[in-house]
């Protein structure tokens, strides 16, 4: 009978379909690789299985261990399932922008999951990658595969996927484009394949502000990919290239090839082939292009695949007059976004506010192009009125010190309409647009496009 011992004996052998419709137009086909069929629903089923079993045979991981790991979702997944198997604890450290979904998968495996916040260094306490060492070092019996550091990460894929991709093109494959998260895909199925053939080029697909691409780390939206930091998994010296994909770009090709070719594929897939067809569009018709789709898209439903989350993002335009209609109409002089740094003082945010005619700012670290979640609070003349009153040392504080909640926002597509019932309840809204902080907008702009004649559409 053909009867598997245990789920870990399906992982690999995932098959490879061509993007048809994708490909239609360029030069050379555009081949995917299917990680989604893993037991586990994504690539890392390879590097989990790997990890555990290096560490069990060095005898860092005993019966009855707790698992401990920051991840993205899908890494944790796979270690839970080998975990399920052999009776290991898991605990796993996330941060904020994971998907409700990725959390309630990892607990439905039985695992623990802790919330970090995404906006902070790897060195803070409060990263996901220092909570994760400090519950190593509580629990007894506690490993940590540390996916970011660990050679068994891009040895799995060397061992697995670079052989099978050899194999199912019968060695014509003459571009690989992968996802940089750790690296271990990219490394590892790098050096099997330029083992097999020096020419074939390797390609990394990278989330922009990524570290890889040339960024700083700050924060993006995709998961799974980019980092702020070059983990020990990661061999540059492999990559022929690295291209930078923006969230929109990431989010919207991931929407239209789940469209066009009945392949439900999530954010960091949508970064891949975005970079695949790039590359395609430079090849002939002898080259071969193949795209690893690291997971699925049923981890993405309320966000990727949720149109109000994407129009809240300022992803999506709908029909009608639109919020960005509203900045489009303001005057010149006029800065997209002007905002405060948590560092500066009240005194100087009240001067920035005098100089350009607003009555309040937002707070954020960092420079522009700004990142949602860099936006700290916000600062009012009310607010600091209120507190100076009486009290004028209150000027010389630093923003951090005396700031309010942060504004409501609203997408740059979303309709004029919904900001007007939105300004009914709040003095000025943050506009979001591809993602990032745009601009803010209060009820005198939304009058002012009025008056040159606007609708707003209801």
């Amino acid at each position: 009978m053909d009867i598997h011992d245990s789920v870990l004996d399906l992982v690999g052998n995932t098959p490879l379909v061509k993007l048809r419709r994708i490909s239609e137009n360029l030069p050379c086909s555009v081949v995917a690789k299917i990680e989604a069929v893993n037991p586990g629903g994504s690539s890392k089923d390879r590097p989990a299985i790997a990890m555990i079993d290096a560490a069990e045979e060095a005898g860092l991981l005993k019966p009855g261990g707790t698992i401990v790991e920051p991840t993205s979702g899908n890494t944790g997944i796979g270690l839970a399932i080998v975990a399920a198997q052999r009776g290991y604890r898991c605990i796993f450290v996330l941060t904020s922008k994971v998907g409700a979904e990725k959390v309630d998968l990892l607990r439905a495996y039985g695992a623990e999951v802790v919330v970090c916040p995404v906006a902070v260094a790897p060195e803070d306490p409060a990263s996901y990658y220092s909570t994760a060492e400090r519950l190593v070092k509580e629990i007894p019996g506690a490993f940590r595969p540390n996916q970011y550091h660990n050679l068994a990460n891009p040895q799995a894929h060397f061992d697995t996927t670079g052989p099978e991709l050899w194999r199912q093109t019968e060695g014509k494959i003459t571009h690989f484009v992968a996802g940089a998260g750790t690296g271990g895909t990219l490394t590892g199925v790098g050096r099997y394949l330029k083992g097999k053939n020096p020419e074939v080029k390797i390609i990394a697909a990278d989330p922009e502000g990524s570290v890889y691409s040339g960024g700083s780390g700050r924060p993006y939206l995709v998961e799974g990919i980019g980092e702020d930091f070059f983990p020990d998994t990661y061999d540059m010296s492999i990559v022929d290239r690295t291209i930078a994909v923006s969230d929109r770009d990431s989010f919207l090709t991931a929407r239209e090839v789940t469209e066009s070719e009945g392949l439900l594929i999530g954010g960091s897939c949508g970064t891949a082939v975005n970079a695949a067809v790039q590359v395609a569009r430079e090849c002939g018709p002898d080259d071969l292009v193949v795209v690893l789709l690291p997971d699925n898209g049923r981890l993405y439903l309320s966000t990727v695949f949720n149109d109000e989350w994407m129009a809240g993002f300022g992803f999506l335009r709908g029909s009608g007059p639109v919020v960005a209609d509203v900045l489009d109409s303001r005057r010149g002089d006029v800065p997209d976004l002007l905002y405060v740094q948590p560092s500066a003082t009240v005194r100087e945010a009240v001067q920035m506010m005098s100089d350009h005619g607003v009555s309040q700012l937002p707070v954020a670290k960092g420079e522009m192009p700004l990142a949602n979640a860099e936006v700290m609070g916000s600062v009012s003349e009310l607010r600091i009125m209120d507190l100076a009153f009486g009290n004028d040392s209150v000027l010389d504080k630093t923003v951090e010190d005396i700031m309010g909640s942060k504004l409501r926002t609203v997408g740059s597509g979303q309709p004029i309409a919904l900001a007007v019932e939105m300004l009914e309840s709040c003095s000025a809204l943050l506009v979001l647009d591809g993602g990032r902080p745009r601009a803010v907008i209060s009820s005198s702009d939304v009058l002012s496009f009025l008056s040159k004649g606007a609708s707003l559409g209801r």
